[in-house]
């Protein structure tokens, strides 16, 4: 599913027409990008929650040259499945 059959799905399940369900969707992405851009983190109970998570600095290999180089640390969103939707998926 991508983002205007979300709009869609949205829009079907709740009645609202499809500029609203497209304005929530995007107040939706916006407000949870928000909350990881100043490192909080974001809890759907039910759902799942999405946090920063923080990778260390690795050596990698170029494969092309066979040549060793240090890849920089990185923060990364991350999303953790909660119960409900682990059960739904099975």
């Amino acid at each position: 599913m991508n983002k205007p059959e979300l709009v869609n799905a949205i829009a079907e399940k709740t009645g609202l027409n499809r500029k609203d369900s497209e304005k929530a969707v995007n107040a939706f992405v916006e407000s949870i990008s928000e909350a990881l851009a100043k490192g909080e983190k974001v809890s759907l109970v039910g759902f799942g929650t999405f946090e920063v998570r923080t990778r260390q600095a690795r050596t990698g290999r170029n494969p092309r040259t066979g040549q060793t180089l240090t890849i920089p640390a990185a923060k990364v969103p991350a999303f953790k499945p909660g119960k409900q939707l682990r059960e739904v998926v099975k």
